[in-house]
């Protein structure tokens, strides 16, 4: 069964779509079969792979609101490995369109089921706020990958986030946990980088990746090209880490398999 794994903070601005783009390409890479789910209104993931919006056909919008299947919104990436279901700008009105539709919450995860055994990843990009649209990506996902900046109030925003995933493992889905925590934007040479990542491992030791991601011209230049970095420029910093990341999340799976 594909494994389907939301990345999502509460907090914008730390590398959610960095990460599902990036990560989601290596991953491709290194001979995963990999789908991305764009459930962002912003759509910068959709925009990350080269797509124009503005000529898009079927996206998450249609497919949440059940116009449309999840099959029938795949764009296959040949140039990248991998499928991309894109998003809309709409979706920023769904929460209003979808208040009186039953098992709301529910609506991505049976759209999900028919396709999911035909990756071995899915990766959910979610918007930067719990709203129902990360919800539905809470419950339909195994697990949360969290891509944390190190910044301040980074322990904060994992406290909250942690709540909240604890409230979804009561009311709407009792498997998921988080995959993973990832460190973004990492510079070794200040303190505060340093300390949050000290306090964070301390407090989730064995979900902390090893692979930190550091700040990298050549990483925030790629989306303007429309590409993830690994094609933009592969020796660079930001592709190496990422492709160390993507060998590092494909061996914790397979290992988490085996003892499963």
């Amino acid at each position: 069964m594909g494994k389907i794994i939301a990345i999502a903070n509460q907090k914008g601005g730390v590398g959610k779509t960095t990460t599902t783009v990036n990560l989601g390409a290596c991953l491709a890479d290194i001979g995963s079969k990999v789908l991305i789910v764009d459930i962002d209104p912003q759509g910068n993931t959709t925009s990350g792979f080269g797509i124009d919006k503005e000529k898009l056909l079927g996206t998450s919008y249609e497919m949440l609101l059940g116009d449309t299947s999840a099959r029938d919104c795949l764009y296959p990436l040949p140039d990248f490995k991998l499928d991309l279901i894109p998003s809309s700008i709409d979706l920023a009105g769904a929460e209003v369109e979808l208040v009186g539709v039953n098992g709301r919450e529910t609506l991505l995860e049976k759209q999900l089921k028919p396709i999911r055994d035909e990756y071995d990843v899915v990766l959910i990009d979610c918007p930067p706020s719990l709203n129902v649209l990360t919800i539905n990506a809470f419950r339909a996902a195994d697990s949360i990958l969290v891509p944390i900046q190190c910044e301040f109030y980074a322990m904060e925003g994992l406290t909250q986030l942690i709540n909240t995933i604890n409230l979804v493992k009561k009311r709407l889905n009792p498997k998921i946990d988080i995959e993973g925590i990832l460190f973004t934007m990492f510079d070794s040479r200040t303190n505060l980088c340093t300390q949050v990542v000290d306090e964070i491992t301390a407090f989730l030791p064995a979900k902390v990746y090893k692979t930190k991601i550091p700040r990298n011209v050549r990483l925030a230049e790629a989306p303007s090209f429309g590409v993830p970095v690994i094609y933009y420029d592969r020796k660079s910093t930001g592709a190496e880490s990422y492709l160390a990341l993507a060998k590092e999340f494909k061996a914790r799976i397979r290992k988490k398999g085996r003892k499963e």
